[in-house]
């Protein structure tokens, strides 16, 4: 009996405590099948690797096809700012992001969070409208991930983990283009998926 108590314990941690909390919401006055394109124009956070941030935004561009949208990638994104003023601002403002929305010809954007990434992952997504700067759908989500080999090169925070990046990656001060390893891709690509299920669908109206 022991035994099988200790089983049932095991599986409820490991499959119970996965899930991912997560919060969201949309507007139910704005026809979203009026939405064509919307730009990921910012990932940033406790992620600092420019190739992790780029994995991070196309796992939000999966969602946005599934969705029926056409995402424009934040490398994209990247490639049209390049040169300009925009580019060296806090794209997650709303004001930053509905100016560079303006720049790229969309009707929304996306600005994307990472409060936390390492034991625990946290990840926040708003999505704007840029014709007036309201909010059009908000989620957050987060889940447990693992400290890995990629922490200690510049995927964290600062501190050590950043000092270990800029030995690792390059010049001082410039972080490396690290990516994801598969498990933290895998686990960051779960928390977005749940963040989604709540995004409207582009060819029905949320009302």
């Amino acid at each position: 009996m022991k035994i099988i108590v200790s089983i049932l314990a095991i599986a409820i941690l490991m499959f119970g405590g996965c899930r991912s909390p997560q919060e969201s919401s949309a507007r139910i006055d704005y026809d979203f099948s009026t939405l064509d394109k919307v730009a990921i124009v910012a990932v940033e956070g406790a992620v600092t690797s420019e190739a992790a941030k780029d994995q991070i935004a196309d796992f939000f561009a999966i969602e946005l096809l599934e969705q029926g949208y056409a995402p424009v990638g934040r490398s994209q994104v990247r490639a049209q700012l390049a040169g300009q003023e925009s580019e060296s601002k806090d794209l997650t403002t709303t004001e930053a992001a509905v100016e560079v929305g303006l720049i790229l010809d969309v009707p929304a954007v996306l600005a994307i969070k990472i409060p936390h990434f390492g034991e625990e992952i946290a990840i926040t997504a708003k999505m704007i409208n840029v014709e007036d700067g309201s909010t059009l759908w908000l989620a957050s989500g987060s889940g447990k991930g693992k400290r890995t080999l990629s922490r200690m090169f510049g995927l964290g925070g600062g501190g050590n983990d950043q000092l270990m990046g800029n030995v690792m990656g390059g010049p001082m001060g410039a972080p490396p283009a690290q990516p994801l390893s598969p498990d933290e891709a895998d686990k960051a690509q779960r928390i977005i998926k749940r963040m989604c299920r709540s995004l409207p669908t582009k060819t029905t109206p949320v009302w």
